[in-house]
């Protein structure tokens, strides 16, 4: 069975690519062809929500204190940390996977391309590319990935027509049976109970309220097609009011009525919605309201990524709408356009970046023209979708008639059967997995080093002198096409001489070396097979006076267990405090594997985790007590006695 790591969003996460996270897995899982690991960007190794689903999930964020502490203050380093840089090999190594999935942003991996594990599984990339023109960094992804997928055909195309050949697109996938055009007397109820009538002609947009989503655009649009059609109009704003455009604002400016402007509310206590204008005078500025149904005080609040309504109740907020409109600057698929098809709407999308997938008449929809302006430093090209052509397109969506309308119902929800179903991405994904070997773990990833006895390559072009480095003595496959291979090259061809490039490598290569002589190891390296089942570790990382005051703890915790080796654990800079101390088996550097005295001890029966054995008998954390970190809890209680030093 080939085990797969997919590396994402979290499968709960209420955002695109957790949604495709949750869709893929699910079907994937059902198949029971797999071993499945979920990686879940933005959530704690020892988060309880990883326990939920029914395959296995570890975070990609450490959760010791001195990395959440930098984390916070580093922007740089949150910015890896929050994609799962920080933890990557070590789960790669821990989990020794088949295959790996990389579904994100293509700034989510760096180049992790460039370390060496990466070219011993098989790798794949399915990332959005939403603008043009295409980083280098897509590119540079392509070339060292064994299959590289967007979302859309738009950056398949895009990618081609830079070289990228074997580019494909695999849409993110969409519920069907989840979302599904209601009947005419199911829409009437919801919005009889959020309190909307019948002859409402309701415009709805749902999405993250980022900058990307042209709001200010469509509200312009908005009121010039209110003015000139003179409908009962209301325009449905499904979206976080608290991030990004400062909507409220915007409405005022260009004075549109609050009262013409919707949107959804959520109680997390009762998990009921509520549709209704934003209460923007409302002293808490619209949020934290107190709930309707549950008299909840401050519960209410516009959905969040983390903290909103189910799929079913989204299903029932798009089958109030009468039609669905969806300008932005640019956009990987955006998934509410294809989950507004199945529900029968028409759409209206803006035709640039994964739009033109969505926007022509055959897929039920229709386009939005735009014009182009440049993103400043990227110098992307992004579109400014026109309100002129907002306010047409609602104009001829109004003046259709019933049959016009069906016909392009029809469209819309069988073009996303065809094309953007679960079964379709996931039979498209599976024929791909199924061609990959399966990897023989015969190594490790820490083995995996420089070799300095390697002698400097001669007797060959320029271009197999830096190929050859990289093989030989850092132990890395590179291309021709890759970044560094270009910067080496230059500098090959500016009159750097091979000798002084092979001196620069050889010196990185024994810094690399250095670092992970250095690199904490796990716990079971350090201790002593001997002393099996008479173990004893006091955990205490810091600081210099604790470390001191509690060598006074050691004659009597001797005293007590005269057969045990007493390992103390500590940061390295503390050593010395312990050096020579005569009730000390050895000491050991701390690292966040020792936090958790269960692991330490052992345990059996973990749903998130197999029956461990442990490292030690008996594990004291003699700097914390809390729910969180739970100390002095044996496993063992009924094999030893333990007797607290005082």
């Amino acid at each position: 069975m080939k085990k797969i790591l997919f590396h994402s969003n979290s499968s709960k996460a209420l955002t695109g690519f957790g949604k495709n996270c949750r869709n893929i897995l699910s079907f994937l899982y059902k198949t029971g062809k797999y071993e499945i690991v979920e990686l879940s960007n933005g959530i704690q190794e020892n988060d309880p929500k990883l326990n939920l689903m029914p395959w296995k999930c570890v975070g990609g964020l450490p959760s010791d204190e001195q990395t959440v502490s930098r984390i916070k203050s580093d922007s740089k380093y949150r910015s890896k940390a929050l994609y799962g840089g920080l933890r990557i090999e070590e789960i790669i190594e821990s989990e020794k996977p088949d295959i790996y999935i990389g579904s994100e942003d293509i700034w989510a991996f760096s180049d992790w391309w460039n370390n060496r594990w990466w070219k011993k599984i098989n790798t794949i990339l399915w990332t959005t590319i939403d603008s043009i023109p295409i980083l280098n960094s897509a590119i540079e992804g392509y070339e060292n990935t064994d299959l590289f997928f967007t979302w859309s055909k738009f950056a398949a195309k895009e990618m081609q027509k830079e070289g990228c050949d074997e580019a494909d697109y695999l849409h993110g996938p969409v519920d069907s049976e989840t979302f599904y055009k209601l009947s005419e007397e199911d829409k009437s109820k919801i919005r009889s109970d959020n309190n909307i009538p019948e002859d409402c002609f309701i415009i709805g947009f749902v999405f993250r309220n980022q900058l990307r989503k042209s709001v200010s655009n469509l509200l312009d649009g908005f009121k010039k097609f209110k003015e000139e059609s003179g409908a009962n109009v209301k325009l449905l704003l499904h979206t976080n009011w608290q991030e990004g455009w400062d909507i409220p604002k915007l409405i005022k400016e260009k004075d549109i009525a609050n009262n013409e402007i919707l949107t959804t509310y959520y109680c997390k206590n009762c998990k009921k919605y509520e549709v209704k204008p934003f209460a923007s005078d409302n002293k808490s500025s619209g949020e934290k309201l107190t709930c309707p149904f549950c008299f909840s005080k401050k519960s209410q609040n516009t959905i969040k990524v983390d903290q909103g309504i189910s799929d079913f109740q989204l299903n029932e907020i798009y089958n109030i709408m009468d039609v669905y409109c969806h300008p932005f600057t640019s956009g990987g698929q955006e998934i509410p356009i294809q989950e507004a098809k199945l529900c029968g709407l028409i759409t209206l999308v803006t035709n640039y970046s994964c739009g033109e997938d969505c926007a022509h008449e055959d897929s039920g929809g229709l386009p939005l023209d735009w014009n182009e302006y440049r993103e400043p430093g990227t110098q992307f090209v992004k579109a400014s979708t026109c309100p002129e052509s907002i306010c047409n397109n609602l104009l001829t969506v109004y003046n259709m008639n019933d049959k016009e309308k069906s016909a392009y119902s029809e469209k819309a929800i069988n073009f996303v059967k065809e094309n953007y179903s679960i079964e379709s991405t996931g039979n498209k994904l599976m024929s791909f997995l199924d061609k990959m070997p399966t990897i023989k773990w015969d190594y490790k990833i820490e083995n995996l080093i420089p070799d300095l006895n390697q002698k400097m390559p001669e007797d060959c072009s320029d271009s197999d002198f830096i190929l050859l480095c990289y093989k030989n003595l850092l132990k890395m496959e590179i291309n021709k096409k890759s970044a560094v291979f270009k910067f080496l090259s230059e500098k090959l061809k500016n009159g750097t001489s091979r000798e002084n490039l092979f001196t620069a490598l050889k010196s990185n290569a024994e810094k690399e070396i250095k670092a992970i002589k250095q690199k904490p190891k796990g716990i079971d390296h350090y201790l002593d097979d001997s002393d099996l089942g008479r173990r004893l570790a006091l955990i205490l990382p810091k600081s210099i006076g604790d470390v001191f005051m509690a060598t006074s703890l050691l004659p009597e915790l001797k005293r007590n267990y005269p057969d045990y080796n007493i390992y103390f654990v500590t940061n390295p800079e503390y050593f010395p405090v312990l050096a020579g101390n005569p009730h000390i088996h050895k000491v050991l550097p701390y690292t966040h594997d020792y936090s958790d005295s269960l692991y330490l001890e052992g345990f059996s029966n973990r749903k998130d985790r197999k029956d461990h054995p442990g490292f030690f008998d008996i594990a004291m954390l003699l700097n914390t007590h809390t729910q969180r970190i739970p100390n002095y809890t044996r496993n063992g209680i009924d094999k030893i006695g333990l007797e607290l030093c005082t």
